[in-house]
This record gives C-alpha cells, structure tokens and sequence, in this order.
C-alpha cells in the first residue's frame, strides 16, 4: 500500500450514478467550509470508480483525483452536471471488463467473490488509507448510498447527501435534482402546448421514475395535467375516455397525459431491455411510445409521444435546488465539526435534519396514493394540504 500522500487532515468528496443540477453547489460549499476549518479538499473522480481504479502515489493521479480549492471552485455552482464525473460503478459487484486495466491475474483472484465477479472493497478501503483521507463525503441516490453504508459498516467516517430527481430516497423528504427536473418538465410542456393544439393531437410525456411517481405528480401538479405513476396501475379504457373528453371541451382540441417510466396499465407487461448496469438496473422499455399507441387506437385522435428525461438533468440548478444544495452541504459539515459521521443529511417534516443511510431492504420511497393522487380523476390532489410541507411530499 503507497503512503499516505498527505499529513493534513483531507475530507474525500465524490458523486456517484446519475448527475443531477445541484451538484457543483455541494462540492463548492463543501470546499469552502472544509477549508475554513483547515481540511484539504480531494475530489475523488468517476464515482466509486475513482477509489477502485486510483493508484495512489506522491502526486494526484489526475484521471481519478483533483485536489479541490476556493479558486478551482469559486464558479463552479453556476453551471450543471459534476466536475468530478461520475460513474455507476459498483465495487461490490464489479465484472471483469470493469477491473483496472492494470491489475494482474493474481491480484483479480484476491478480489473474487464469484464466478467473473469481484468485491474491490478492500481495496477502497486501502485507497482510502493511502490517501489520507480522515473523512469522505458522498452524493449519490440509493445506489451510491446503499455502498456508503458499507463503507461506514466498515468504519469509514462518511456524510451522505441525497440526490436524484425522482425523489424517492427513504428517509427524506427531498433530494438534490428534483425541483430542477420539476421545473424543466413543466417549462417543455408549455412549450409544447402549442405544437399539440396546432396539429390537434394528445400528448404523451415521458418522464422519470422507474418505481416511484414523484416526478410525474409534480410535473403534473404545476402544469394541470393528467398523469399515471408506478404506484397506481391504471385503467386504460378510463384514461382514454377522459383524454378524449378533455381534447374536445378543449378549445385547441389537444390533451395531454404524463406518464412515469414505470407506470403501466393493468394486464399490460413492460419488460426491461439493454445491459444490466453494475447495480442490477435495465432500462424501462419506452412506455410512452406505447401509452401513445394505445391511446390513438381507442380514441381515433393522432398522438405524440415525447421524451422529458435527460435534458430535465442537464444545465443549471433553479433557485430551490441551490439553496437545498448549498444548505445539505453546510449541515454535513455541521454533523463533521460536531464529530458526527456515519449519517445521510436529509429534510424531515419540512426541516433540516439527519439520519441514518437508506436500509437498501425498504426499497425507493413511494408515492402515498390515497393523500396524494386522485385514481379516478388520473390527478394531483390539490386539496387537504393545510399542516403539510412546503413541497407536499412528507414521510410516512
């Protein structure tokens, strides 16, 4: 193992799976406060890849580490993604293809803990060590988080912050990405309005959420829209007599429904397609193109499908996104000067606050469907929200 390339005290910071805006606000405030109480800042690259992939030495290695200042921060907050990259890479379960390049026949059978699969835990840990890292902070969804915890298991000082436009992390009330995404879906429908009253269609808008509605609710609570959620499967007969009432008391003849990737019909089956990522996951085969299909055959009205999923996470956070990340990072330094690590920062009852690392065995956070959305109307509920939180999504 190569000496610790430091003897100041270093926080690790990194973000892992899907990027979201908000991110550069979290590694800046997490800089600028480290560096006020003396820490030296190193951005760890790639995700998890970075603490499995790096070879540690006298100097950074520059594909996987960035020594992080007030001056190679001090803008970064106003743009999109993560300047450190990230990765979806799974140290628990990596493949062969996966492994570093470098690492020879003999180190891969230290690692393995299957047929063609390796646990590089220990590995991270060394790094972790060599580096001189006293405390790492991570920003990830429940994939990112759900390895956290094994590094706190395994006696890593850790913060987590939560991010993930879908909003369904256990344990909060609200994650970094999601009113950005809200934002942006509610901006593009608008936007598109026009194109379905021209042609007088019914829209079909696709948009995030494998296994839980919030994206879908709120896109459609903000824009007066119909929608279907993973948590609700639906009537298709019921959706499309609705759809079709709504096109024609419409006086621009269009209507428009919001469907969550995961939401489907009853009796209809959606498979997963593609290669499985290094967590399990596939991606949803497109149920818009599919909702859309189905609507047109049994309303006799022309349909669009469109797609509201990856330019909803590209480009700068909204105003409610920098504040939440800017704060998640100051709490989490907070938790850091009073000693407490081993905790993920989160909003509770409309609050700031802490708790422990999402238990992967409780699965995404669900939409509560009888609160919060209305099945036979295919609506938001509007009412009932007196005593909630300011975002309408407390815990149950």
């Amino acid at each position: 193992m190569a000496r610790a390339m430091t003897t100041k005290k270093r926080i690790a910071i990194l973000t892992g799976g899907g990027d979201v805006p908000g991110l550069n606000a979290v590694i800046k405030s997490v800089v600028y406060r480290a560096t006020e109480a003396g820490y030296e800042v190193l951005g760890i690259r790639r995700g998890w890849e970075g603490l499995t992939h790096v070879r540690p030495g006298p100097e950074p290695d520059p594909d996987y580490l960035r020594l992080l200042d007030r001056t190679n921060t001090r803008t970064i907050e106003r743009t999109g993604g993560t300047i450190l990259h990230t990765s979806r890479t799974n140290p628990r379960q990596m493949r062969a293809a996966g492994l570093p390049p470098w690492m020879d026949d003999a180190s891969r059978a230290a690692y393995a803990v299957g047929e063609g699969v390796f646990d590089l835990t220990p590995r991270v840990l060394d790094n972790l060590t060599a580096l001189g890292v006293n405390l790492l902070v991570t920003i990830g969804g429940d994939d990112t988080l759900s390895y956290s915890q094994v590094l706190v298991n395994a006696g890593v000082p850790l913060v987590a912050i939560p991010k993930t436009m879908d909003n369904d992390v256990q344990g909060t009330e609200y994650c970094i990405g999601f009113s950005t995404a809200i934002t942006r879906a509610k901006e593009a429908i608008n936007r598109q309005r026009t194109t379905l009253g021209s042609h007088e269609r019914i829209g079909v808008f696709r948009i995030f959420g494998r296994d839980a509605g919030f994206s879908a609710l709120y896109t459609a609570y903000v824009t007066s829209a119909r929608c279907v959620i993973p948590e609700a499967p639906y009537d298709l007969d019921a959706l499309s007599k609705l759809l079709a009432t709504d096109h024609r008391a419409n006086p621009s003849r269009y209507a428009f429904v919001i469907t969550a990737e995961g939401a489907i019909w009853q009796g209809a089956q959606m498979s997963d397609i593609g290669i499985a990522d290094a967590y399990g996951h596939r991606h949803k085969a497109n149920v818009g193109e599919a909702l859309a299909t189905e609507l047109r055959e049994r309303t006799g009205i022309e349909t669009l499908a469109s797609e509201l999923t990856y330019d909803l996470r590209s480009g700068e956070p909204d105003s409610i996104d920098s504040m939440v990340a800017t704060t998640f990072a100051n709490v989490a330094m907070d938790l850091v000067d009073g000693g407490i690590t081993g905790r993920m920062v989160a909003i509770q009852d409309g609050k700031y606050a802490h708790t422990a690392l999402p238990d992967p065995a409780l699965g995404p956070r669900k939409v509560d469907v009888p609160a919060m959305y209305n099945v036979a109307r295919f609506r938001p509920r509007y009412d009932g929200k007196l005593g909630d939180p300011m975002l309408l999504v407390g815990l149950d």
